[in-house]
């Protein structure tokens, strides 16, 4: 069992550095000096200009687009402090990527997921703070503490104010049969009815809606799922509600946007009304769209933080 360190210190990488500021300022520290940098090849250096020595270390760090790169930087930087003399090491990766390979489909796949677990652990991480893995399973990849943050009460909290007074014409839609439990909870929170867009899919980032079980007739659609990638099953299902189901409004959310390809354009031409994702994953540069909202999870990841520091428990965050 590794001690906590006799000084808490929080450093950042290039994924999403707007996230550790404002966590840091939640936690009422500074981010620490890091310089995270590429050589002509492509190659990442770091560069630590504070001590760690002893020191309680979060490494704030999603593994989100340029994946590789990302986590990369993250490995990089754990070798760092644990070569510094780091007290503990804590990898917060608000955005797990790879976590989508955690179980093999075909023959001779590999389950990439537990590879990336392996290499965090091996890096010399001693525990991993994240939200919403794909696939819960995944904490068991690894050979140390992890404790797997919900964005779940977060989304809760928003649409209970939003649709105050209104609950009763409100209803939270799975988009996919795989998102069942996870809407489940989220429908359980907010005391709302649950429907199911039941779809078939072909092939990778294509799906074919077949039915909607549940009736969304007249209704404020919630869908909600994990992530958005290429946004093609969720608009999908949106305009499965609205074109077979009549909803009246379709709203949507996810705890990561992946936003990858045509996936803002797709958003932009579909039925829906509003998409809220948490600020794991950054916007992407250059494009956009009056539709896509986000929640800080800057607070959430603060308290874990300053929690797992102390050695105080974290399971009040879960409820």
């Amino acid at each position: 069992m590794v001690s906590r360190g006799k000084e808490i210190k929080v450093f950042t990488a290039n994924s999403n550095p707007k996230l550790a500021e404002d966590i840091c300022r939640n936690i009422g520290i500074k981010l620490g000096d890091v310089s995270v940098t590429h050589f002509a090849d492509g190659e990442v250096s770091v560069s630590l200009y504070e001590t760690v020595r002893g020191c309680d270390v979060f490494l704030v760090q999603s593994t989100c687009k340029p994946v590789n790169d990302n986590l990369m930087e993250l490995l990089i930087m754990i070798d760092a402090c644990k070569r510094a003399s780091a007290g503990r090491i804590t990898a917060v990766i608000p955005y797990f990527g790879y976590a989508r390979q955690d179980r093999k489909t075909k023959a001779r796949d590999p389950i990439s997921a537990k590879l990336v677990a392996n290499l965090i652990v091996g890096a010399g991480a001693d525990r991993v703070l994240t939200m919403d893995l794909h696939a819960s399973q995944i904490q068991g990849f690894f050979d140390i503490p992890v404790d797997n943050l919900l964005g779940g009460p977060l989304f809760a909290d928003y649409y209970l104010k939003k649709f105050a007074g209104s609950l009763d014409e409100v209803i939270a839609v799975s988009p996919d049969v795989g998102s069942v439990a996870r809407t489940r909870n989220f429908a359980h929170r907010i005391g709302v009815g649950l429907a199911i867009v039941d779809k078939r899919r072909q092939k990778a980032n294509e799906s074919e809606v077949m039915h909607i079980i549940g009736d969304v007739q007249d209704k404020h659609v919630i869908l909600f799922d994990d992530m958005v990638d290429t946004a093609g099953s969720l608009c999908g299902a949106a305009a499965a509600l609205h074109e077979l189901g009549g909803a009246k409004d379709i709203y949507a959310c996810a705890s990561h946007g992946v936003l990858s390809g045509q996936a803002i354009q797709r958003i932009a031409d579909s039925p829906i009304k509003e998409l809220v994702f948490l600020d794991t994953i950054p916007y992407p540069t250059g494009e956009v769209c009056d539709k896509i909202g986000y929640i800080s999870v800057a607070p959430m990841f603060a308290e874990a933080i300053d929690r797992v520091y102390e050695e105080v428990s974290i399971s009040s965050l879960f409820r």
